[in-house]
């Protein structure tokens, strides 16, 4: 069983109603795989917090292709996204697929 993203990470604050929607707009993609994965991430039972909100920043800098291959374990993310709070986002998103 995955450890929660809550869990894993630090004692970041959740995110208000307003930064999660316009996180959530900002990581809408031009690929449906990536909308769907991405959706099911925001589901989860877990808040999204700082720490997350960050690392998905980072993520949405790949390209579509790049990002999807990440979120399906194809590769990992790249050198410079070598980081445990992205670490912990890609393993949320996988886990919530």
């Amino acid at each position: 069983m995955h450890a929660s993203i809550a869990e894993a990470g630090s004692a970041a604050r959740p995110l208000d109603a307003h930064a999660l929607g316009k996180l959530r707009w900002r990581c809408r993609r031009g690929m449906l795989e990536n909308d769907l994965l991405l959706e099911r991430f925001f589901a989860r039972a877990e808040p999204v917090n700082e720490d997350d909100a960050a690392a998905l920043a980072l993520l949405m800098e790949l390209a579509d292709n790049d990002l999807l291959d990440v979120f399906l374990g194809r590769r990992e993310p790249p050198p410079q996204l070598d980081r445990p709070d992205v670490r912990r986002v890609v393993a949320a998103v996988r886990a919530a697929r």
